[in-house]
Order: structure tokens, then C-alpha cells, then sequence
């Protein structure tokens, strides 16, 4: 089994990427491989809103002059996805929130890639903002059937300077807690496949309220 875990901060190793380690580490003890993508230092343009993705259905935005595509194929051939992000304004990274709206956008337009994956966000902070940075990645989770485990508290660690999140101790226990519930549940997935069926997907009903 492998965990794609996703670092939208601009900075390499900073309190996201220390974050998404602390996740990660665990994983690997349950014996599950894991990579960081790190998405926040490149130049990812947001969604055209062209439908093409959808008409295509080819796995591919049309946009081809990004990782975006390559990201979207790591995710595919994970069984665990990790979204990490700091908090710029209490919301996500600007160049996470383009990638993830392209990507989850060309996932669920191709037999809704995600469905069923294991899935998890976490949020580094300074202050404040952490929790609504937190719910903006569940939503991407969520609206794609993901299964989400949890931790005994909201995914949020907080940390100012590159590495400061490893003196906040709940947080780190936040982050310990979720990579062994998320190993677990990966493991339950996996040995359940070809046991328990899983619910049939129902096609999308699409309405707005403008007649």
C-alpha cells in the first residue's frame, strides 16, 4: 500500500512538510510507503472552468503545462491520499486551492478516481485561521466518497519558524494519532477487498433551484 501525501506550502521543509512527516512516519511503521509531493513552490494556474476534462475523459486537464497531470496519476495509484497546507488568510495556500480544484475536478470526471480511497488533511498555522483552512481540504475530500479517518482532535499544528511545530506537543500528538488511525483504516480497507462488497455508486443528481 502507498500514501501520496501533498505539501502546499511554498516552503520545502517547513511546518506542512514537518506535519505531513510526523503522518507519515507513522505509516511507514505500519509498514506502508509513503512520498511528498510538494506542490506550493510551483506555478499552478487555477481552473479554466472549460469542461474538457469532463468531455475527454482522459484523466488529463487540459492545462499541460504543470504537474497537475502528474499529480493527478499519483493520486490514482495511491490507496491513501494526504493534504497538507498552511494557512494564508484562514484559507488554504492559493496554488493548493488550484491544484486541488483541477485535480479533484479531473478525478471526478473519469469514474470518480478517489471513490473509496482513504483520505486525510492536515493545516499548519501560526495563530489563528486553522480550522476553516482545515474544512476548505475536507470539502475536497468529501465530495469524492473518500473514507476520512480522524485523530483526537482537529488535524491543526502550530508553529510560526520552519520546525516550531515540533515544540507543540498536542499537536504532535494530534499528527501521531492520525497517522496510525489513517494506517489502520488503510489496513481494514485492504483486507476487506473481495470480502465485503462496496456500496454501488449512484449516478450524480445535478439540480439548482433557478426554474
Amino acid at each position: 500500500m502507498k500514501v501520496v501525501a501533498f505539501n502546499g506550502s511554498p516552503n520545502g521543509k517547513g511546518n506542512t512538510w514537518h506535519a505531513l512527516k510526523m503522518v507519515t512516519d507513522e505509516l511507514e511503521k505500519e509498514g506502508i510507503a509513503t512520498e511528498i509531493a510538494h506542490v506550493g513552490n510551483k506555478a499552478v494556474r487555477g481552473c479554466l472552468a472549460c469542461g474538457q476534462c469532463f468531455k475527454k475523459r482522459n484523466e488529463q486537464c487540459i492545462q499541460a503545462d504543470d504537474p497537475v497531470n502528474e499529480w493527478v496519476q499519483l493520486m490514482k495509484g495511491a490507496d491513501g491520499i494526504l493534504l497538507g497546507s498552511p494557512v494564508h488568510y484562514s484559507a488554504v495556500a492559493g496554488t493548493m486551492k488550484s491544484f486541488l480544484d483541477r485535480a479533484f475536478y479531473v478525478a471526478g470526471s473519469n469514474g470518480s478516481m478517489l471513490r473509496h480511497k482513504v483520505g486525510a488533511a492536515v493545516v499548519a498555522v501560526r495563530r489563528s485561521g486553522g480550522l476553516p483552512a482545515f474544512n476548505q481540504l475536507n470539502n475536497f475530500l468529501c465530495y469524492s466518497e473518500m473514507l476520512i479517518p480522524t485523530s483526537n482532535y482537529w488535524n491543526v499544528i502550530h508553529g510560526a519558524r520552519p520546525g516550531e511545530v515540533a515544540k507543540d506537543e498536542e499537536g504532535i500528538q494530534i499528527m501521531r494519532t492520525l497517522g496510525r488511525n489513517m494506517a489502520w483504516l488503510l489496513h481494514l480497507v485492504e483486507h476487506g477487498k473481495g470480502t465485503i462488497a462496496p456500496p454501488a455508486q449512484e449516478s450524480k443528481v445535478w439540480m439548482n433551484f433557478i426554474r
